[in-house]
């Protein structure tokens, strides 16, 4: 029975061909619009979680302050330090993958004839695949580099361009302030939302044990942990906590002795912005869809009344009002359905031969293309448009199969 009534509901559309096709084709516009906002959508969000990603793989950042509250018979306003014992202590914690101290300090790097003033930053092996520190030539140092406290080198890209020009860095040898360090390896273009201290690509990285011959790193600027997986990032912060509180004798509730910040707390951000643009973005769209299915409605109603002896001829054959408004349903819904078919071909063609669309690049001076927009037509772009299209031809269909539906048999047939 449906088949017959989609195969009526086609031969009712073909006896007006080019009624259906002017039709159908704000219902091309409609569902080209909401495809190519969304993907457009889905692209922003998908450029800026990675640009917010490049910042570590569940890195949470310990900054010491301050006491303000008294605890333990120490006065408040007592300085927190972070030493290696709580750095080991941190380590000891099931929750904890990775536990790190950092030493940072703004030092004067100098390669043949140029010279720089830069972050150098005393880190351990494990730093690197906390912060995403992925080489594009070369190496990130390890643990032997640590233990034989090797002048090694990591450069940021931007240092790179400073300091050698395009020429090959790896296996040179650079002075900061004054002692000789290797170049080991050079991190790859990061193009990142969120640093501290000073952005990646203006960093240069150097093992902690190296970094105790040129200042004083008994005390470390910052603590960098990971936890066993990302969802846990909350737990581990307070085991953190608590674990440096027992230790240097300070209340776990005093929020001014340490700080932190990892992916969870700029995680409402992101949602926040990209969430309410793709909203946005499929709201406008759907508007637009909802224009074509207007021109649906309209053309079904007239069609309705064009047809109003063949509707009484087939209540008189014994046709019921279900089956008359699901005939009129089906001829919108088919007409929508094609309409949205070649819609969403046309999408697939327009993200295909579509360009990058300039987002992080032109910021960041990168020319990649890592950082633009791709517009792709996602499983989840696909089916968000055909449930708009469904609730858009269900609503275009359906004041046209009632009134159709509530016509009197006896005059339908009379109707001139």
């Amino acid at each position: 029975m449906l088949f017959e009534i989609i195969r009526d509901a086609w031969s009712a559309l073909l006896r007006n061909r080019t009624r259906s096709t002017l039709t159908m084709l704000g219902i091309v516009w409609g569902i080209v619009a909401v495809t190519m906002l969304n993907a457009y959508g889905g692209g922003f969000r998908t450029v800026l979680v990675s640009a917010f990603n490049a910042f570590g793989k569940s890195a949470v950042i310990v900054w010491p302050g301050q006491t303000s509250e008294q605890a333990g018979g120490q006065r408040a306003g007592k300085r927190v330090r972070i030493e290696q014992v709580d750095i080991d202590r941190v380590r000891q914690l099931p929750i904890i993958k990775h536990a790190c101290g950092e030493s940072v300090r703004q030092r004067n790097v100098q390669a043949s004839d140029r010279l720089v003033n830069t972050a150098v930053r005393g880190v351990c092996p494990e730093y690197g695949d906390m912060r995403n520190e992925v080489p594009a030539l070369g190496r990130w140092f390890n643990a032997t580099d640590m233990v034989e406290r090797r002048h090694v080198a990591f450069i940021g890209r931007r240092v790179y361009d400073k300091l050698f020009a395009g020429k090959p860095a790896v296996g040179e040898d650079i002075t900061i302030d004054g002692a000789h360090f290797t170049v080991i390896g050079m991190l790859d273009r990061k193009l990142q939302m969120s640093n501290y201290f000073t952005s990646d690509d203006e960093s240069i990285w150097i093992p902690y044990s190296a970094a105790g011959d040129l200042w004083d790193t008994k005390y470390a600027s910052v603590l960098v942990f990971s936890p066993v997986a990302p969802q846990f990032e909350q737990l581990a912060e307070k085991q953190v906590l608590a674990t440096l509180a027992e230790r240097q004798q300070f209340s776990p509730t005093d929020k001014k002795a340490l700080t932190m910040f990892g992916r969870e707390q700029f995680r409402p951000v992101i949602d926040g912005i990209t969430i309410g643009l793709e909203v946005l973005l499929v709201f406008i769209g759907a508007l637009t869809l909802g224009i074509g299915g207007v021109g649906v409605m309209n053309i079904m109603l007239v069609s309705v009344d064009e047809r109003v002896r063949e509707i009484g001829l087939r209540r008189a054959l014994g046709a019921t009002k279900r089956v008359i408004r699901l005939q009129f349903l089906t001829e919108a819904m088919v007409m929508m359905f094609t309409g949205g078919a070649i819609g969403i071909l046309l999408s697939y063609a327009i993200a295909y031969v579509t360009p990058k669309l300039p987002m992080l690049g032109p910021l960041f001076e990168d020319t990649s293309g890592k950082g633009d927009i791709q517009l792709a037509i996602t499983p989840l772009t696909l089916a968000l448009s055909t449930l708009v299209l469904v609730l858009i031809g269900i609503l275009s269909g359906l004041a046209p199969a009632l009134k159709a539906s509530k016509l009197d048999p006896v005059e339908a047939l009379r109707y001139e």
